[in-house]
Formats: structure tokens, C-alpha cells, sequence
């Protein structure tokens, strides 16, 4: 984190010039906030507004002059502890502000501080520790060293490509790595960005997990000092955990792009800039609404240069930063998806292949544990000979957690305590295999 740029940016301001947005898009955003509680004291302003009560105490007074608001109740502090009402003609600048837009909230920063936040929290690559990949993956029965092809992947923060046959962990390793990211140091963002007087959100409580400062460990805090637990940060920015976004097949190229929402007025960010600082995961790479050649389309350019261009309605070009690891998981081929040339812009690829029988074994050792289950020796041999060995089939990584959860099933069905033997183990592969007559 470049910690002296991010500083600067998260600095409190002091008068509203310095803002670097709009001061009509702010007295809209009091309008509306007015028009909506009725009377709105200095603190509430600020609570709700994040800016500081000397900004909000300028504004007001101003607008007083103006006679758009008025003071329906003063305090024993001064101006700071007063309360304003919308006056008649701040009524009617209220139902225009709403014309404009619906939004109501912290105010936005400009996209200039926005993609310099971004850049200054993503400057540098992850410190990820083999120690802390391994601890991530610690719950999962992997091949030897396995880490080592994700680890760099992680550090670099760029794109990685998993791929193999289904069941043997991929999402889960995906999963994973986005619980690795949320770990470290966590990232400052603002509600919204304004650009072109139009207002775009970022913050999506589906996605960004918000932090205290307390929350937050030291270590993690390149620009916080043990002696300032207590820095002054404009209130517009927030801390949250680092984002992660995983979308299946339900992706479409429309969420790639801002979507303008037309009831409330307000641009809602896509994907990707909600996933910026953190992780974006497009699972079962292959099967989505949109084909692999039109998301390398999309995206041929932010893969390459880290940057990404948007558009608003009025045409106006938009450039933001396109900083998160991309993770790629896909069950089939990746040469039947995509070509040399996309693959080439993805950083590492990384085959996720079922279990050899020491893997399998160390796999059902572990569900049994988890799921509470005596192993028997007898019973597991039988199911390596008769289901695996004679038919040939192909060991998954998911195969042992269902077949025991089948066999506990089966016990609890008849009334018996969870247990193996060679029959229940055949009653509950007869249930969960189905062998496909071609």
C-alpha cells in the first residue's frame, strides 16, 4: 500500500471546495436528505453525509442566506447545534434534486480520488506467505507442494486459470484464496463515485464486509501508527474487508458494464469495479449467458494494461482501475474454450485432477472424522476393488464426503449407529452412481 498517497487522499477536508465534486451535487443530496426526515440537525447531517460539521455548518449558512432552508430549532452551542427545515423555496429545489436523482447518502468522491485510492491499495503485490497458503488450504487433502501453484498467483494479484474435472475442489480452493485475500490488509472505499454530475455506487453490502478500525490489525495498516489508532480519515471512505465477487453462469456482458438504474437515477458499478482491491471468480468458466470469446473481447484490454473503460449514457468514456485477481474455474477443456491468445493473458493455469488412491484414502480418513463415523479398513478396500479398481472409474475429491454421508443415512434409516460394512458400502455406491449407457 502506498501508504503516503493514501494519506493524502483520506485526508479530512475542511471546506467544501476541496471536496473535489460539485457543491450544487451536494446541496442536492441535503435537499433530498431534508425532504425525506423533515428537520436535520448538524450531527445527523454528518452522520449520514460523512462530511464535517464545519463543511455542513458553511452549507447551511449558505443556504440560509438563500433562503432555501431555515432554523427550526437552535441549540445552547452555537450554530453547530442547530436543526434546519426545508423553507418553501427549498422545498421545490428538493422535487427538482429528486428529478435529478434519487440518491441519499455518504457523499460521493470524484473518480480522480476514487482510481488513485485504488491504485495506491493495489501499487504493490501481495506479501502472502507460503505459511498462510498452506494454513488456507489446510482443510483440504491436496498433492504435495500443491500451494506452491497458487501462492504466486495470489501475490501477483493478476489472473489465474483452474481447471480439471469436476468435484476434486476447485471452487473450494477458490474459496480459499478469496478467505486468504479478506485476511490481509483491508481496503478503503467510498459509497459512490460522481463523474459527468452523474453518481455511480460502488459499496454492495453483498459483497464488502465493512471493518472498524479496532477490527483491524496493525500489522495490516501500512499508514497506522501504534501511537494513531485514532487518525483522522474523511468519513466518505469506510474500511472493508477485501472483496470478493463469484458469479456461475448467471454472468451476462450487461453486468460487465454500468448499469443505469432509472426509478432511482443512479449508475450501479459492475462487477468488476466492485471486485477492484479484491478477487473476481467466474466459476464453471464456459457455461455462462455470454460465450468465452466475448468475455476476452471484453476484457482483452483491462487483462493487459490493468485498466478498464466504461461508458455513461451520455456516451462519456470513463477510465477506472482493473485491479483484482481473476480466478477462472472451469470442468472442461480449456482448449475446447478459449484460444492460445487468451490463454496467454492469464497469468498461471492450474489443473485441479482427481485423487490417486493415497489421496483418496487420506480424503475418506478426514470425512470420516468430520462426519463422526468409525473408519473400517475392510469396507474401504472393498469400495476401492469393486467400485473403482474392476469398473475403472475415476476417483473424485467429493466422492467420500457422499458416499459416507449416503452410508450414515442408511444407518440412521434403520435405526443403528453410523457404521461400515462391505453391504452398506454397495448400497450407497448402487444409489449414487449412475453409469450413463452411451
Amino acid at each position: 500500500m502506498a501508504s503516503s498517497e493514501l494519506n493524502e487522499i483520506l485526508a479530512p477536508v475542511t471546506n467544501a471546495e476541496d471536496l473535489g465534486i460539485s457543491v450544487g451535487l451536494i446541496q442536492d443530496i441535503i435537499f433530498r436528505l431534508m425532504f425525506n426526515e423533515g428537520a436535520v440537525s448538524i450531527s445527523r447531517f454528518a452522520e449520514l453525509l460523512g462530511l464535517s460539521t464545519t463543511i455542513l455548518d458553511d452549507l447551511l449558512s449558505r443556504m440560509k442566506q438563500e433562503h432555501l432552508v431555515e432554523i427550526v430549532k437552535a441549540g445552547t452551542l452555537g450554530s453547530l447545534s442547530f436543526t434546519y427545515g426545508l423553507t418553501e423555496a427549498g422545498t421545490k429545489r428538493a422535487r427538482d434534486a429528486f428529478e435529478r436523482s434519487q440518491y441519499v447518502g455518504l457523499i460521493p468522491v470524484s473518480l480522480e480520488a476514487y482510481n488513485k485510492s485504488i491504485l495506491a491499495q493495489t501499487s504493490k503485490s501481495q506479501r502472502i506467505t507460503p505459511e498462510q497458503v498452506q494454513d488456507s488450504l489446510s482443510h483440504l487433502i491436496l498433492p504435495d507442494n500443491f500451494h506452491r501453484r497458487i501462492g504466486p498467483a495470489v501475490n501477483s494479484g493478476t489472473s489465474l486459470f483452474l481447471y480439471g474435472p469436476p468435484g476434486n475442489g476447485k471452487t473450494t480452493v477458490s474459496q480459499a484464496i478469496a478467505d486468504l485475500l479478506a485476511k490481509d490488509a483491508p481496503i478503503w472505499l467510498p459509497n459512490a463515485i460522481t463523474v459527468g454530475g452523474q453518481i455511480i455506487r460502488v459499496v454492495d453490502p453483498l459483497v464488502h464486509e465493512p471493518l472498524t478500525m479496532e477490527e483491524v490489525p496493525f500489522h495490516t495498516m501500512d499508514f497506522r501508527s501504534k501511537t494513531s489508532s485514532k487518525i483522522k480519515i474523511d468519513k466518505r471512505w469506510r474500511l472493508f474487508k477485501r472483496p470478493s465477487v463469484m458469479v456461475g453462469g448467471e454472468l451476462t456482458m450487461d453486468s460487465l458494464d454500468l448499469r443505469y438504474e432509472p426509478v432511482a437515477k443512479v449508475y450501479e458499478a459492475p462487477l468488476q469495479l466492485k471486485a477492484n482491491g479484491g478477487m473476481f471468480l467466474i466459476d464453471d468458466f464456459g457455461r455462462q449467458q455470454i460465450s468465452p470469446q466475448q468475455l476476452l473481447n471484453r476484457w482483452i484490454v483491462p487483462l493487459e494494461s490493468g485498466i478498464d473503460f466504461l461508458r455513461l449514457q451520455s456516451g462519456q468514456s470513463l477510465e477506472v482501475p482493473f485491479r483484482q485477481l481473476i480466478v477462472f474455474s472451469t470442468n472442461l477443456d480449456p482448449g475446447d474454450l478459449v484460444d492460445d491468445a487468451f490463454l496467454r493473458r492469464i497469468q498461471m493455469k492450474v489443473e485441479v485432477s482427481g485423487p490417486d488412491e493415497r489421496l483418496f484414502y487420506q480424503i475418506f480418513l478426514r470425512m470420516c472424522e468430520i462426519i463422526g463415523i468409525a473408519f473400517d479398513k475392510k469396507s474401504f478396500v472393498h469400495l476401492l476393488q469393486k467400485w473403482y479398481r474392476e469398473p475403472q472409474r475415476t476417483m473424485q475429491s467429493v466422492h467420500p464426503r457422499d458416499i459416507i454421508k449416503t452410508v450414515v443415512s442408511l444407518c440412521a434409516y434403520e435405526g443403528s449407529e453410523p457404521h461400515f460394512t462391505p453391504e452398506l458400502i454397495d448400497e450407497a455406491c448402487t444409489s449414487y452412481f449412475v453409469d450413463i449407457k452411451k
